[in-house]
């Protein structure tokens, strides 16, 4: 089976902060202590050493050959321990000049030596150089002072790599458009320069008819082993309403075809056409193709929604690429929770079904007269995160929250209850946001992730969906 998810660790740089004055040697240690560490967590990282005296910053001349060193490694994201006080202008420039997430911490002061003397005054390097970083206008994440063997100091260094993993993504994102915004869905309307001129996305058109005649190609080609895929599925998957297996086999075309033009063309998510054209042409609904493709690492956004396919990439991102989003609909408040909400549509990945709910791909009980092909699965327990990336008049804002999945009636399509904790003052945020229905959701808990990242993403402005309500 194809799988274009690239999973590539992301590569930290080390700059240990030192300073002229207190114990060098304590600081070697703390800088030697800092690398085992990392090590032990399998961050991939590269350091100065070799670059400047002892691969510690204690000068402002080693500003220059520290950042010309990190360009060449191509780092993600950067860490500067302060590991005895901290030469705070050197900080500051190192990054001003790299460009990307800044991490800083330092090791928590020990008691002071029996003469009254100390080795080291970290917490006040921190100090001065956070207020430098300030100054130069550089976001910067922070892990409290605390010492080595804290488990903040670990938990807050794998947070940050996940925060450089959004922050690359939305630098490097190539959003794959098959066909045209479906004329009577106006919420889909986007600024496609303004994504390119602000955040460097790039939507690359994929024209339609092409796709749709190198999909029928590759169905004619392969159609005996996707017709024993199709076997396969059926084992855990029922096929209602089709009047022969072709159209499934379209369907299964269509998602190598995608998954074919990612790998080509470099692309981070879809946003597809889903009906009605395409339907007609392949015999189906592609919801279940655009599931599979979602499932293998590429976040396909349904109903040509742009915004939708960059809040998944985003969510994805977020949890190192390890599971599936899916994009789902703000449906229906729960019918006896005033806490809960639907989360609902027509395909979410497979790998994502509750494991005692039954699955088929059928006819969609919305639309009349459409082909079958719509998903009707319950999804699995667990705690959810939903997040939206959207914007109108150049105001872009991502909102994200976290909730928890809840029982409710069974409905159509693929679905799931999450309840949150403050239901009204959510429906508030979306309905008074530049927000639509679509939220990008995926299991575990990220919103913290998302909106650290979006400091350093600039035009983007963060919310939580929960914000507190303003009297009226």
């Amino acid at each position: 089976m194809v799988d274009v998810r690239k999973k590539q660790a992301q590569l930290l740089g080390l700059v240990p902060i030192g300073k002229f004055v207190f114990s060098h040697e304590d600081a070697l240690a703390y800088k030697r202590r800092t690398e085992d560490l990392l090590s032990r967590m399998g961050i991939r990282y590269v350091s100065v050493d070799g670059v400047i005296p002892d691969g510690m910053v204690r000068d402002q001349s080693h500003v220059n050959p520290v950042v010309a060193h990190m360009k060449r490694q191509g780092i993600d994201g950067v860490f500067m321990p302060h590991c005895n006080f901290g030469t705070e202008g050197a900080c500051g420039m190192i990054g001003k000049k790299l460009g990307v997430p800044v991490l800083l911490w330092g090791p928590r002061d020990e008691t002071p030596l029996p003469d009254g003397t100390r080795l080291r005054d970290t917490l006040c390097g921190l100090f001065a150089s956070s207020k430098v970083l300030h100054k130069l206008g550089v976001p910067f994440t922070y892990i409290e002072n605390c010492r080595m063997d804290d488990l903040r100091l670990e938990q807050g260094i794998r947070d940050f790599m996940a925060v450089a993993n959004v922050v690359k993504g939305m630098r490097t994102m190539r959003i794959g458009q098959v066909g045209t915004r479906i004329d009577f869905f106006w919420t889909c309307i986007i600024n496609e320069s303004e994504l390119l001129e602000r955040f460097g996305i790039e939507v690359v058109p994929i024209d339609m008819i092409s796709i749709v005649r190198d999909t029928k190609a590759r169905a004619a080609s392969n159609r005996e082993a996707y017709s024993d895929e199709i076997e396969s599925l059926k084992e855990s998957i029922s096929f209602e309403g089709f009047d022969t297996m072709d159209a499934v086999v379209n369907t299964l075309a269509f998602r190598d075809e995608l998954l074919s033009r990612a790998d080509e063309l470099g692309l981070t998510a879809f946003a597809v056409e889903s009906f009605m054209s395409i339907c007609e042409e392949l015999g189906a609904m592609v919801e279940f193709s655009l599931a599979e493709v979602t499932e293998r690492g590429i976040p396909a956004a349904t109903e040509t929604d742009i915004h939708g396919a960059v809040s998944s990439v985003l969510l994805q991102r977020a949890g190192f690429d390890e599971s599936p989003t899916f994009l789902a609909d703000l449906t229906i408040r729960h019918p006896e929770r005033d806490d809960a909400v639907l989360l609902w549509h027509c395909g979410f990945p497979l790998g994502l079904r509750h494991k005692q709910a039954p699955a088929s791909v059928g006819p969609h009980w919305i639309l009349p007269g459409i082909q079958p092909g719509s998903c009707h699965w319950r999804l699995k327990d667990g705690p959810i995160t939903v997040c939206r990336f959207d914007g109108d008049r150049g105001d872009y804002r991502l909102v994200a929250g976290e909730g928890h999945t809840v029982e409710g009636p069974e409905t159509q399509n693929v679905y799931c209850w999450m309840a949150v904790d403050d239901w009204p003052a959510w429906e508030r945020t979306f309905i008074e946001g530049p927000y639509i229905h679509h939220v990008a959701c995926a299991y575990g808990n990220y919103a913290g992730i998302l909106g650290e990242a979006s400091r350093y993403i600039e035009g983007l402005t963060f919310e939580t969906a929960a914000k507190p309500l303003m009297p009226r």
